[in-house]
Parts: structure tokens; C-alpha cells; sequence
């Protein structure tokens, strides 16, 4: 099962960012592991700054199922929404910080409704659940 992995804005900078909320892991490191653990799937992984850049990476359409955490586009993309709700495949949102109990306009995810989960608030650990989930 070849899972997408994509990463939205500053996420790029995990490791550096904030590490009080993201923790001191890159994504590069983590995915390391995760590739580690889940040797029967392929992963692949993409991380863009660019909402148009995802979109035309999902529209590629070459993955079984889908993790995605948009990042800030999780907020207010709905051109991202309108994207995950034409991808007939599993996705699973994934958030490393608990958004709820962040600000405000962080509570609100426009993205999420065209999911079939979402995982917050359990660190990098949530791209492995949702991989686990995938099963």
C-alpha cells in the first residue's frame, strides 16, 4: 500500500519550530522511523508552503491512502477541502499539537469534514496512528 504523507505550511521546519508545541524531531527524522516501522508500505512524503502546490500533488492521484496535516490551510483552505473531497481513497487529518486547546481560529478545521478521522494533540505519534489505522 503506497500511503501519501503531506505536510502543509512551516511544517518544514519541525525540529526548529516552536519546539515547546512541535517537540525537537525533525520530519525527516520521524519519517526515518516511520519507514522503519511500516516496511510493508511505501511511504511517500511531501511538504509544501504552497496551497496549490498540495493541491496538485493530491490531484496526482498515485497513493492508496492519504495523512495529511495542512497545517495553517487546515483553517480556512477550502480549496484544499474541495480537493480531499473528490480523493475516493482513506484519509486521516493529522494535527501534532491538540487544537482545541489552542486559539481560537485554531478550533475550527475546514478540512476535516472531508476526512474519515482526525488525530490531534498526540505529538509526531499521529502520523503513526493514522498509518496504523490504515490496516
Amino acid at each position: 500500500m503506497k500511503v501519501l504523507i503531506i505536510n502543509g505550511p512551516n511544517l518544514n521546519l519541525l525540529g526548529t519550530r516552536e519546539p515547546e508545541i512541535y517537540g525537537t524531531t525533525s520530519m525527516e527524522s520521524y519519517l526515518e522511523n516511520l519507514k522503519s516501522e511500516f516496511t510493508s508500505y511505501d511511504l511517500d512524503y511531501y511538504q509544501s508552503n504552497i496551497e496549490g502546490e498540495i493541491i496538485n500533488r493530491l490531484q496526482e492521484d498515485n497513493f492508496d491512502a492519504l495523512v495529511i496535516n495542512p497545517g495553517a490551510y487546515t483553517h480556512y483552505s477550502y480549496a484544499i477541502a474541495d480537493c480531499l473531497k473528490n480523493i475516493r481513497k482513506p484519509k486521516i487529518e493529522v494535527h501534532i499539537s491538540n487544537i482545541y486547546k489552542r486559539e481560537e481560529f485554531r478550533q475550527k478545521s475546514v478540512t476535516a469534514a472531508h476526512t474519515d478521522a482526525v488525530l490531534s494533540g498526540f505529538g509526531m505519534d499521529g502520523y503513526k496512528l493514522a498509518i496504523l489505522s490504515l490496516k
